[in-house]
């Protein structure tokens, strides 16, 4: 079932498909693509060329490039070397961008035009606070790639820290999560190769944004791990998604739940049903609706799986097996070899079947720490169980079903609402395009929810949009006030940054 023969340092990897399919592309952008034997050479020269410029092992460099082949070539290359790879978004601004290099102890900057200016703010940022200065790398049509070396590269160790991503901060200060060779390729072993069914075979579009953990591992490791071919986008468009599945070459195409959203309103007003080769899709970062995975299969007769995964996890921890015998709204069963418990926040014992309770994991794909917070470390992790902070309930047949967040429950008069039910209900309405729920305080229930919504064409009425709530929800959960906006606040990975959203209704109040 475990494909442990899919698990080994990124070297080994790149060798083995240099080696048995030199001229096969790895990976592609809208500028340029590279084979796996170039893949190999580029990233061992740029290996050496970090190694001669003074980068120690166990030192972090940041990769700040949009998505492209450099931020593929970067980020092996660092981990080849012995490094760190610290992905940042390209659209980070200089403080928040700041506060990770200044975390991580970053020694070296990968940047590109795009982040050129923010990277020079950053670097005056912390000379006026007596920090070590990065030296910046800048991309301008290439990475610096030195003649090839014939001095042999560090070995790589595949259980050593590589990875420092950071959170999300949908509640506050990101927390930089240590994540190893061996624990990201370990959920491409058990979950995307099994399970999805991918292989060298594939030609996959990524559109997810790389800096996050999910892409990371779908769209990068994955892909070194199975000698599959990727096409990646700089930035999703549903109009060009749909072009480039209807080219005829793609057959996997992960990503969230509003990718998934968009792309199916978008073929809807254009006509599109069939997507060419495109065999299966996969969804995590946040929750993917029940109408939403049926709509999508309805229109394009694709599987879609949805699964969950979290960073600290190196991502998945269940998982949609294709078939028939699904549940649509759970995020599926349980990766192999990862356990995981529903338990009572408060007194840790084990909930029954059907009953919510906070998800816990444990599993090879557990991080090693978040870095520089021993303290928040020691709280996620204990006895060797991840405390996701999530909240879900198990069926009968042991499929899972992620209802929310600890923090992102809305108590209201002392009961407790569920953003996420809520925005389902929402999102079932044809005026709804995407919606969003949250808490603001209020004088005597403690909480009401609030929801935001963007419309699908123009507003309708809020007595109406409550109405059809009221056929779906019980009335504590109705929203207690409607907001519209352009667009709703998320993270890379989609899920949705409520804390924004509480501010505005503050402000507004």
């Amino acid at each position: 079932m475990i494909r442990l023969n899919l698990i080994a340092t990124v070297g080994t990897l790149l060798g083995r498909h240099a080696a048995a399919t030199p001229d096969k592309t790895a990976f592609m952008d809208d500028e340029r693509s590279i084979t796996w034997a170039g893949l190999d050479y580029e990233t061992a020269a740029l290996a050496h060329d970090l190694i001669a410029g003074g980068l120690l092992p166990g030192k972090s460099v940041a990769v700040w490039l949009a998505n492209s082949v450099d931020w593929v070539v970067a980020t092996l290359a660092i981990i080849r070397a012995g490094g760190i790879a610290v992905p940042i978004a390209v659209e980070a601004t200089p403080q928040e961008a700041e506060y990770r290099i200044a975390d991580s102890g970053a020694v070296i900057i990968f940047a590109d035009a795009q982040a050129r200016q923010s990277a020079e703010q950053v670097r005056g940022a912390l000379l006026a606070q007596g920090r070590p200065l990065p030296r910046v790398v800048w991309r301008d049509g290439g990475l610096p790639v030195a003649p090839a070396s014939t001095t042999q590269l560090p070995a790589e160790d595949i259980h050593a820290p590589a990875l420092i991503v950071y959170t999300s901060g949908t509640t506050g200060k990101p927390k930089g999560v240590v994540l190893t060779v061996h624990s990201m390729l370990w959920v491409n072993a058990a979950c995307w190769a099994p399970i999805a069914g991918l292989s060298g075979e594939d030609v996959v579009l990524s559109p997810l944004p790389l800096f996050h953990s999910y892409a990371i591992n779908i769209s990068v490791l994955a892909i070194l791990a199975t000698g599959a071919t990727e096409r990646i986008m700089t930035k999703f468009s549903p109009s060009r998604a749909l072009d480039l599945l209807q080219s005829g070459e793609i057959t996997f195409m992960p990503g969230v739940p509003t990718m998934f959203h968009y792309l199916l309103l978008t073929a809807r007003d254009k006509g599109v049903s069939a997507l060419g080769k495109l065999r299966i899709c996969t969804s995590a970062g946040a929750i993917l609706p029940a109408a939403l995975n049926r709509d999508f299969e309805a229109q394009f007769g694709v599987q879609l799986l949805d699964g969950y995964g979290i960073t600290e996890t190196s991502t998945m921890v269940t998982m949609n097996w294709p078939g028939r015998n699904r549940v649509m709204g759970s995020c599926g069963l349980p990766v192999p070899g990862v356990a995981v418990r529903i338990i009572d926040p408060t007194t840790g014992l084990d909930r029954k079947r059907g009953e919510e309770g906070e998800l816990i994991c444990s599993g090879p794909n557990l991080m090693q720490e978040y870095l520089n917070k021993p303290e928040e470390t020691e709280k996620a992790l204990r006895n060797g169980w991840y405390h996701t902070g999530d909240l879900a309930r198990s069926d009968e047949n042991g499929f899972l079903t992620i209802t929310g967040r600890l923090k992102e429950v809305v108590i209201r008069g002392g009961q407790n609402i569920s953003p996420a039910e809520v925005e389902e209900a929402l999102l079932a309405h044809p005026a709804v395009r995407d919606a969003a729920v949250v808490g603001v305080p209020h004088e005597t229930l403690g909480e009401v929810p609030v929801a935001y919504v963007v419309w699908a064409e123009g507003p309708v009425e809020f007595d109406l949009l409550i109405t059809h709530c009221r056929d779906l929800l019980a009335s504590y959960k109705i929203p207690a006030a409607l907001r519209e906006i352009e667009a709703i606040p998320r993270t890379g990975s989609g899920k949705t940054i409520r804390f924004k959203l509480r501010e505005h209704f503050i402000g507004q109040s």
